[in-house]
């Protein structure tokens, strides 16, 4: 092919890779926003569902919004000011506790208890000369300078639960928006498709968004019965600080694939803190029920309720998860299945009846 005039065509390469990188730098600098017009329009069609089925008993589309949004501003309310006072308490009681722990005498007795064992088991390991360099280095660290990383560790905390709480009200405005105005968004998006292949779009886009709703409100009830279920059996078996292990079942039952896992494991464990109290029965049975519920959550409570979303692979979970949280943490993770079920929505309706066509 002859070029006719070099100059024009680089200095319109130049041009277009120069668009190119200043669009790649807005998104950049637009990541939170996304991060929250994504989380809203993730949530609100969560709530859609909801607001589907109360109109379909009869309320008009703001009247179902308001009571929905109402509804989930009580409970999240209710909590907040029936748990959070027991939650502080108790993590004062787990405070105290670690300070006891770490008291110098008690200190003291646990690492010469460790050691001894180690030395007599592992000698091998020459924990002796091990636990000298630990203590020289100790010795050796400059107070005023550990003083200052801590402070700086804490301001940098405070700001960053600030900017959390700021998200947070953020995202929450626009998911009332987002959840008011769905059938008005998805108008204007339908009219961009052309009228021939419209009502095929509309087909596919009304499963897709069903499928998601579903997801996102089975993930919240799976997490509402474990957290129920764990602050039950916790407070039943005298665990410690029942309502904070409680709460940290609910969270983690919210991240797919591994957060009943993960959570069963950190509740576990906070049990074996020694000087807790925690009766070794109790810690046993906390182990055994953690185990029982996993599979029963696994193979008898997920598939019902979740029986109305679109099933997804295992494999295809595993690597939607991961993709998901290398590229947005644990949104990323949580958004990740849903997105997944999207694809296959359309692999199964859209490439699969084209290739059987030729």
């Amino acid at each position: 092919m002859k070029i006719h005039n070099p100059f024009r065509v680089a200095l319109l390469a130049t041009l277009g890779v120069g668009v190119g990188l200043l669009l790649i730098g807005s998104v950049q600098n637009l990541s939170t926003i996304l991060l929250y017009v994504g989380t809203a329009l993730f949530l609100s069609l969560g709530l859609d569902p909801v607001v589907s089925f109360l109109e379909r008993r009869g309320l008009p589309r703001w009247a179902a919004v308001l009571v929905t949004i109402l509804a989930v501003l009580g409970v999240f309310a209710g909590i907040i000011f029936m748990v959070v006072p027991i939650i502080v308490s108790q993590i004062a009681q787990l405070i105290s506790q670690v300070e006891q722990l770490l008291q110098p005498g008690r200190w003291n007795e646990i690492v010469t208890q460790v050691q001894q064992w180690v030395s007599d088991s592992l000698p091998w390991l020459k924990i002796d000369d091990v636990w000298a360099g630990i203590q020289h280095w100790f010795t050796t660290l400059d107070v005023g300078s550990i003083s200052t990383v801590i402070g700086n560790s804490l301001l940098t905390g405070a700001g960053a639960v600030a900017a959390g709480l700021g998200g947070a009200f953020i995202v929450l405005i626009l998911t009332i928006y987002f959840t008011a105005s769905t059938p008005s968004l998805k108008s204007a998006v339908y009219q961009l498709v052309p009228a021939s292949k419209r009502a095929r779009f509309i087909e596919l886009a009304e499963k897709i968004t069903d499928s998601v709703g579903y997801y996102v409100m089975g993930q919240v009830s799976l997490g509402v019965i474990n957290g129920v279920l764990s602050a039950i059996f916790l407070t039943i078996i005298n665990a410690p600080f029942p309502a904070v292990l409680a709460v940290i079942a609910f969270f983690f039952s919210l991240i797919p694939l591994v957060g009943t896992l993960t959570g069963s494991t950190i509740i576990v464990l906070t049990c074996l803190i020694p000087g807790l109290g925690t009766p070794g029965w109790a810690i046993i049975a906390a182990a055994i029920y953690y185990l029982v519920y996993m599979q029963i959550e696994a193979y008898v409570i997920s598939p019902r309720i979740m029986n109305r979303a679109v099933s997804v692979p295992g494999s295809v979970v595993v690597i939607s998860a991961l993709a998901g949280g290398a590229l947005l943490n644990l949104l990323g993770a949580l958004i990740a299945i849903p997105v997944a079920a999207s694809i296959l929505i359309i692999y199964r309706e859209v490439i699969i009846p084209r290739q059987n066509e030729r």
